[in-house]
């Protein structure tokens, strides 16, 4: 049976966002092999979304910094030896560090083809000087040693089309990991029970934020926001966990939101979290193309997002509200937009709904399977 390798730094990103590609790969006759650091649940806090899926699991011990030498060195010798073992017939790496020493590995044991799929360069329009200098000549480096580089954006897309890939290499768009745009939804069946179980008042202007509590993913701008706000009947529930998560909640003590912004915590039930959801909010500063916020448009939501990458490839201004990421009163100004004018949110997330549907699963999984099979035919 042939084997292939998954890669990635944390564990819990393949059952968060790659379980159609293991399901792909099983189908075209692979033994899934995945590589991580199982120490390292983000997207959840175990691993047991793995159990019974068939995939063989090996521990590598990741950091996610790029600078800690000593960790990249050990887990390098790590997936060495584990692709000098089991002779691997492909190898598929995701997330920043999984790619580089992945793709580092299997140049080393000439282990091939190679695919990488970029969830979003860390250099890209309006990115800092150093991150350019840094990740730029990294990618463009490896990139001689890739097969296939997938990107999921149209950024993306045109910065890696520029690299030199390894013979008869290729550089493919993809949008995102698809998911199912036919959510079925009632909200009159879930609404009360739902607002009572998270706290919310039940005719509270609910705005909701999908994400770890982390720097990148920007929570702090919307509470900011919505200090300039207080007298507005608005609730900001934020679901994900994260390092800034007591930071957060003091900004909030000190702004006196305690009423108004609600930690949800890691759930496992945002579907029916976003049913009774007034608008879908999303103040990243840096995604590729994220996936909470392809569920809000799929779930038929009025969105106000930054005006970042992979955000303006899912949103204008026929779905929400865009704004420059940093720009609280821009925030505020959109929430006080929407909520003056309500009969406005249901053609929004009308059509968010349309716009969404080149994103189905349906399309991109086929789009994977030929890229799989036509990786296989050329090895």
């Amino acid at each position: 049976m042939k084997k292939a390798l998954i890669i990635t730094t944390v564990s819990g990103f393949v059952p968060q966002f790659e379980m159609n590609n293991v399901r792909i790969l099983q189908s075209l006759g692979y033994e899934v092999h995945y590589a991580t650091n199982y120490n390292i649940p983000v997207y959840g806090k175990d691993n047991h979304r793995l159990d019974n899926t068939g995939i063989i699991r090996h521990q590598i011990n990741f950091v996610r910094s790029p600078f800690d030498i000593i960790s990249n060195l050990k887990a390098y010798k790590q997936l060495k030896t584990l692709m000098n073992i089991e002779r691997f017939d492909l190898v598929h790496c995701h997330t920043p560090m999984g790619g580089v020493l992945g793709r580092v590995a299997a140049n080393a044991t000439k282990t091939t083809p190679v695919i990488y799929t970029a969830h979003g360069f860390h250099f890209f329009k309006g990115a800092t000087f150093t991150n350019w200098l840094f990740y730029y000549p990294v990618e463009k480096l490896l990139a001689q040693i890739t097969d296939v580089i997938i990107t999921i954006n149209k950024e993306d897309y045109v910065n890696a089309k520029k690299f030199k890939l390894r013979q008869n290499g290729t550089v493919e768009y993809i949008k995102g990991i698809g998911i199912n745009t036919e959510i079925g939804y009632n909200r009159k069946v879930i609404k009360l029970e739902k607002c009572e179980e998270l706290g919310v008042s039940n005719d509270s202007f609910l705005l909701t934020s999908v994400g770890e509590l982390i720097k990148r993913k920007n929570h702090i701008v919307i509470i900011k926001a919505l200090a300039k706000l207080k007298n507005m009947n608005i609730t900001y529930l934020i679901c994900g966990t994260g390092s800034l998560e007591n930071y957060l909640k003091h900004v909030v003590n000190k702004l006196k939101l305690e009423n108004q912004v609600i930690f949800a915590g890691y759930r496992n039930d945002i579907s029916e979290i976003l049913q009774i959801t007034d608008c879908f909010v999303f103040p990243s500063l840096q995604e590729g193309l994220p996936v909470a916020l392809l569920e809000a448009m799929a779930m038929g939501l009025p969105v106000i997002c930054s005006k970042i990458r992979g955000n303006i490839d899912l949103i204008d201004n026929g779905g929400g509200e865009l704004v420059n990421a940093s720009d609280v009163n821009g925030f505020a100004q959109a929430f006080n937009k929407m909520l003056n004018n309500k009969e406005k949110l249901s053609t929004y997330g009308l059509y968010n709904r349309h716009r969404i549907k080149d994103y189905d699963i349906n399309m991109v999984s086929e789009k994977m399977k030929n890229i799989y099979i036509g990786i296989m035919n050329r090895s």
